[in-house]
């Protein structure tokens, strides 16, 4: 038996437990879930409420609780959103349980840096981290003209003659979340139908003053130990780099940028600068 409000109620046979949150709500149903497996026997509906964050929904939850006679269970990042959440509990004799703020409080005293307040935050964060998985795993499959039939997949595709950066430049950029493709230029070769079907303002070709590209191969020359044929001769970096700017000119919808003597750095943010001024 339970007294509420001055009268007897009969225990019920299945007690709820409300999931309150100002963002998914999925951290703090899988803790509930946990903290329910020391409990065999009982019997209890998990009622999830994500997406919490205004005055008015708190107030609706909580009569949901009171009306089952269940607990809330919340995790709000935001201090008005549980000082509400505290208030509305008390007034409606519904027992609430923090779990975020007094875990937010002791992170703060401990790191002397006061928590972002930002919800959903967390979901955001691993989104962005199984993202950057998926468009690093993109960029090693479809490196060096890789998987060619996929090129269409690729937000970015990279095109440019040996050591102009492509390979570094595509997990550059995929380590900031874009999906990147490259495809070589090489002489007399022709490039992969594929390349010609996608939308030019997704290629971007590499220029690199001949001169440097000669020095670039000689030292990959001499750190392999061994002569590759043509590859660092200048007449042949000259020949090579001349048939790339004629390639480039065949297809004035791809952007052309000259990668001499840049940071990989610097060379992502003006293709990443391009992209956005087509977006805006």
């Amino acid at each position: 038996m339970k007294r509420r409000n001055g009268s007897i109620r009969a225990e019920p046979t299945e007690y709820h437990v409300f999931v309150v949150s100002d963002g998914s709500g999925a951290t703090a149903e899988q803790i509930v879930h946990a903290a329910l497996t020391q409990f065999k026997g009982a019997t209890v509906a998990i009622e999830r409420r994500s997406k919490v964050r205004s005055v008015e929904r708190i107030r609706q939850v909580v009569k949901e609780a009171a009306e089952t006679e269940g607990c809330i269970i919340h995790t709000f990042v935001l201090d008005q959103l549980r000082e509400e959440m505290l208030r509305m509990g008390r007034l409606h004799n519904v027992e609430t349980i923090d779990v975020m703020g007094p875990l937010l409080a002791r992170l703060s005293q401990q790191l002397s840096v006061s928590p972002a307040k930002k919800p959903g935050l967390f979901r955001e964060l691993n989104e962005a981290y199984f993202r950057r998985i998926e468009t690093m795993e993109f960029a090693f499959h479809h490196d060096d003209g890789r998987r060619a039939h996929e090129l269409d997949k690729a937000e970015i595709v990279l095109v440019g003659v040996s050591r102009t950066f492509k390979t570094p430049l595509s997990i550059y950029l995929a380590f900031k979340g874009w999906f990147v493709a490259n495809v070589p230029i090489i002489w007399e070769k022709n490039l992969p139908p594929k390349l010609a079907k996608i939308p030019p303002q997704r290629v971007f070709g590499l220029t690199i003053d001949p001169a440097r590209l000669t020095e670039l191969r000689q030292v990959r020359e001499k750190r392999w130990g061994t002569v590759l044929g043509e590859y660092a001769d200048p007449a042949f970096v000259r020949r090579e780099t001349a048939y790339a700017a004629d390639v480039f000119e065949g297809h004035p919808g791809w952007r052309t940028i000259n990668v001499t003597d840049k940071p990989i750095e610097e060379i992502a943010s003006e293709i990443v600068a391009l992209i956005e001024d087509d977006e805006s």
